[in-house]
């Protein structure tokens, strides 16, 4: 099994015009949680609890440092109706390396400041729909 360093992942988001856009120049932190949801179907006379899968959900979080640039094509497509194509890869980007895609909305969007240190933006995205698992 090889294991892959973090420096390499990359993360592109579509922009007003639909365009994907590399922000993985101002990120230093993806959070790519996914959840199934379950349903209880225990019925009397059990002894033990059962389940079957229901829907599945997923969310990420990026943070890093802010970018005017960044900054304004992120804004420019918070409080958007529409979904937005994203596209993620742990690996890298290479040929071969693995890519998730899927359409999200955001659901936050937060830039801070602190006297010491360096100005950061975060966003939560909202996936909504079907993950595709696929490779560059």
């Amino acid at each position: 099994m090889a294991f892959v360093h973090g420096k390499s992942a990359v993360f592109k988001l579509d922009n007003a015009s639909g365009s994907l856009v590399d922000y993985s120049a101002f990120l230093d932190d993806i959070s790519f949680p996914r959840s199934i949801e379950t349903a209880e179907t225990t019925t009397f006379g059990s002894s033990a609890k059962s389940y079957i899968t229901g829907l599945t959900d997923a969310t990420v979080s990026l943070s890093g440092k802010f970018d005017a640039t960044a900054d304004s094509t992120i804004a420019a497509v918070v409080g958007q109706s529409a979904t937005l194509t994203f596209e993620y890869g742990p690996e890298g980007s290479a040929s071969g390396k693995v890519k998730y895609t899927g359409e999200c909305i955001i659901t936050s969007y937060e830039v801070g400041a602190t006297v010491g240190d360096a100005v950061t933006a975060s966003v939560e995205l909202q996936v909504s729909g079907a993950i595709t698992r696929t490779t560059f």
